[in-house]
């Protein structure tokens, strides 16, 4: 039998990588449904080369435009809208497996559908354990799902730990996260606050999308892998450490008690980790380049310790600040993130403001410690509003 796969966020560059790779393995998988915001033309290729059971569209409109063109064209795939669609197309007792590649906290109700359903769930979407937090990993206890992290660092890390998950806490020193420092890595910090959005989206090793890429540039996207880190893993934040690491061959390394360190290593490219995922316990090919050692350049690793390092990517502290403040914290600091960098996408804040709107709303009174989805939710939206009030203050905007 296949492997049935739901993509939620096909159309990013995760869901993209993901097609990718099955279209490789087509006798291993099958698409069930496949999910998107506004992308119709992607979607409708999408449509034609996997033939899913389902399409969703978030965007009404969007979803109207293609139900009439795949309907042109001849192809039965049944068209749906809305976020309630992606909850159904994520727990259907059809599915076996869901790719979680929605960017952002929009993509939280569906993975917890997902958790709750019992499926082998491919979380690409950090934001949505940052904000879940406890509640996201209940879900996924009471479920009985399988979560496999998708990112690369976690998944280099899930990669280096024992397979035995009891005994981690005993035989762990700590785990290390490897950052590409992105591309203002050796930009002097005064002249960050004068950067585009362009430069900030040019990332040096990796081809992703714009609020990933910004947040690589700023370090909140390590800042939010070490949250992620710590819930996925069970460890304390004190054994979370991040270290730049330029070349982005090394993705991640677990130090052992020992004094012994087991790193993951692989070219930088998305594909390896997803294949890793959808194959798992096995592996399959991914059609990512091999390292090629007797070509390949000189590893180096720098430390977040330096000055220079700590004031040119400020807001990777706060998410041991988040850690440690009371539940709901890390939900306030990821909705605040996403504003700020929607702002500055939008060229209505500065590079170095989005810093300072995170830094704002993170120190402002903490939010009742959340229940439920529900809460989770009104944590999100009340903390949406005071980051674009925030901001707009900071930057003098209408």
């Amino acid at each position: 039998m296949k492997n049935r796969i739901t993509v939620l966020g096909s159309t990013g560059s995760i869901g993209v990588n993901t097609l990718d790779v099955i279209a490789r393995h087509q006798d291993k998988f099958s698409i069930f449904a496949l999910t998107g915001a506004t992308q119709v033309d992607l979607m409708l290729r999408q449509c034609e080369t996997f033939k899913p059971d389902f399409a969703v569209m978030v965007n009404a409109d969007a979803a109207r435009l293609l139900e009439e063109k795949l309907s042109n064209e001849k192809i039965p795939t049944r068209v749906l809208s809305g976020s309630e669609a992606l909850i159904q197309v994520a727990s259907d007792e059809r599915v076996d497996t869901v790719m979680a590649a929605i960017v952002g906290a929009a993509g939280l109700s569906s993975c917890m559908a997902a958790a709750r359903a019992g499926k082998r769930l491919l979380l690409a979407n950090k934001e949505a354990l940052v904000v879940g937090a406890e509640l996201f990993m209940d879900a996924v206890k009471t479920g009985n799902a399988k979560l496999l992290p998708i990112d690369s660092e976690h998944s280099a890390i899930f990669q280096a730990l024992p397979e035995n998950q009891q005994s981690w806490r005993h035989v762990v020193n700590k785990i290390i996260l490897t950052a590409s420092g992105g591309p203002f890595r050796q930009k002097p910090w005064q002249e960050l606050k004068n950067v585009t959005p362009q430069e900030a989206c040019a990332h040096p090793n990796w081809v992703m999308g714009k609020k990933i890429s910004v947040d690589s540039a700023t370090m909140m996207n390590k800042a939010l892998e070490v949250i992620e880190a710590k819930f996925l893993f069970g460890m304390t934040p004190s054994q979370i450490e991040v270290i730049i690491h330029p070349q982005s061959i090394v993705h991640s390394m677990v130090e052992f008690v020992d004094g012994s360190i087991v790193a993951q290593l692989g070219t930088p490219d998305m594909r390896m980790p997803i294949s890793y995922g959808l194959a798992w316990p096995n592996r399959i090919t991914s059609g990512a380049a091999h390292i090629d050692f007797q070509h390949s350049s000189q590893m180096s690793f720098e430390s977040m310790e330096s000055h220079e390092h700590q004031l040119r990517f400020p807001g990777l502290k706060l998410a041991w600040d988040a850690l440690s403040a009371s539940n709901g914290m890390t939900a306030v600091l990821n909705a605040a993130n996403e504003v700020a960098v929607e702002l500055f996408l939008k060229e209505r804040i500065r590079f170095d403001q989005i810093h300072a709107v995170n830094l704002a709303v993170l120190s402002l009174p903490a939010p009742s410690s959340p229940r439920n989805l529900d809460d989770l939710l009104n944590i999100d939206a009340e903390t949406r509003v005071r980051a674009f009030e925030n901001a707009k203050k900071l930057a003098n905007f209408n």
